[in-house]
């Protein structure tokens, strides 16, 4: 399988272990950084990622950083990215099965390496279910059309919400 794989600083160490288990077991793999502990900003690696898996040159992405939450983030402000943080092979079985999750979020300073590996081996292995679930992901990209278009939101066509007290 082709995978697309970054990281920032906090998650470089877990990264590299990820890319050597994964090349073991014979995946492709992309790594689009970071190169080193030292420190860089999450975001725009996580979109390449992304990016990268929703344009197809990978099957599925894996993002890792501290705690993985604001790397998913990050993943889903990409159009078609269903980047999902996840902490058990529970989590993870579920966003694949469920909702078609096709980036892997994870916090290396959450969950340890063994656990890191079991959550991404099931990542891998879990397929999407279809079935009722399709109509939820289907109303994902809705959304994504709809604030591409202005129109989502609650307080009117397109209006920005005025900021609160």
């Amino acid at each position: 399988m082709r995978i697309v794989i970054g990281s920032d600083h906090a998650g470089f160490v877990l990264k590299g272990l990820v890319i050597q288990r994964l090349q073991i077991e014979g995946h492709d793999v992309t790594d689009v950084g970071t190169e080193s502990e030292v420190s860089v900003d999450y975001p725009p690696i996580c979109a390449d990622v992304a990016r990268r898996v929703v344009r197809g040159e990978g099957a599925l992405g894996i993002i890792i950083g501290g705690s993985g939450q604001g790397e998913a983030m990050a993943a889903n402000k990409v159009h078609g990215a269903r980047a999902a943080l996840c902490h058990d092979e529970y989590t993870s079985r579920l966003a694949r099965r469920h909702n078609d999750a096709n980036v892997l979020s994870l916090g290396a300073r959450v969950v340890a390496t063994e656990l890191a590996l079991d959550i991404i081996e099931v990542f891998l292995k879990t397929g999407f279910a279809g079935g009722r679930h399709m109509a939820r992901v289907e109303e994902l990209a809705v959304i994504e059309t709809e604030e591409d278009r202005g129109i989502g939101g609650h307080e009117g066509e397109g209006a920005p919400r005025p900021p609160t007290a």
